[in-house]
């Protein structure tokens, strides 16, 4: 298993392409383990640094009555036990001071979400863990407002600090990737990440659900990485169209590897 440091020194290179990839959340061990294991194995065939994903608890559902995952306990437990049986990083969302303790003691990354990304005592708390810190662009902020979220968490005192962009709002339930914003963002020295699954969400269209346009997800990613994104976030599932949130968006995991082979074609033409 790789220490914090050198998971940071494999994010924030040019040298080889990264992927956060994993279930949008949590919904059984089994299904998280299926995960990471036939990820981890595309990525060390193809050489892509790889840091499985999920979330524990999706806080922002649009409906009170949607799935929310297994809870901050449970859900520890089972990234922990991700990360000791497959031997890969881990990342999760926290959503409170509170949380980012707590997951500070299994996950390599803290990712602050997209809604809570102005949330000034979430950012300074999982900047104080001392770990790698996720900053999600939200939907509703330009490139250039992201500055004054990095300079937040830069202030508490963290020094490992990622930005992925996901989308901006371009009206009624749909998001738009504005490709201006993978360099704008790089202009802040820290490694971008582009979430290729979540910008092709389509916030509350489903009425009492999100719905999205998967299709789109790897033309996005494609895009992002010639843009000079250092890697990509892709949420997957074997069973999407069952899996128990942001189903719409998410890559089968079947198609995960000739996705990943082309994308890193897409990368290796762009560094050059």
């Amino acid at each position: 298993m790789l220490n914090d440091s050198a998971i940071w020194k494999a994010l924030n290179t040019t040298s080889h392409l990264s992927l956060i990839a994993g279930p949008c959340v949590i919904e059984s061990e089994k299904l998280c383990l299926q995960v990471a294991a036939a990820l981890k194995k595309t990525c060390a065939r193809l050489g892509i640094r790889y840091v499985f994903k999920a979330s524990y608890d999706k806080a922002n559902r649009t409906s009170g009555k949607s799935f929310r995952g297994p809870g901050l306990e449970e859900g520890l437990r089972v990234l922990a036990t991700v990360r000791k049986k497959i031997g890969v990083p881990v990342l999760t969302d926290v959503h409170t001071e509170v949380q980012a303790i707590a997951a500070a003691e299994v996950a390599d990354i803290l990712q602050i979400p997209a809604f809570l990304c102005r949330q000034t005592d979430l950012i300074e708390a999982a900047a104080r863990t001392g770990k790698i810190v996720n900053l999600k662009k939200g939907q509703f902020l330009s490139p250039a407002e992201m500055g004054q979220v990095i300079a937040k968490a830069k202030g508490a005192g963290a020094k490992k600090i990622l930005v992925t962009e996901r989308g901006t709002t371009f009206g009624y339930n749909n998001l738009v990737a504005d490709m201006r914003s993978i360099p704008l963002l790089r202009r802040s020295g820290c490694p971008v990440i582009f979430d290729a699954t979540h910008s092709v969400q389509l916030p509350g269209g489903g009425g009492d659900r999100s719905s999205g346009q998967r299709e789109f997800a790897p033309v996005l990613a494609r895009c992002a990485l010639v843009a000079g994104a250092n890697g990509i976030f892709i949420e997957t599932h074997p069973r999407p169209d069952q899996a128990l949130s942001d189903g719409p968006n998410m890559i089968p995991l079947a198609e995960m590897p000739r996705l990943l082979a082309g994308l890193l074609k897409v990368w290796r033409v762009a560094k050059e």
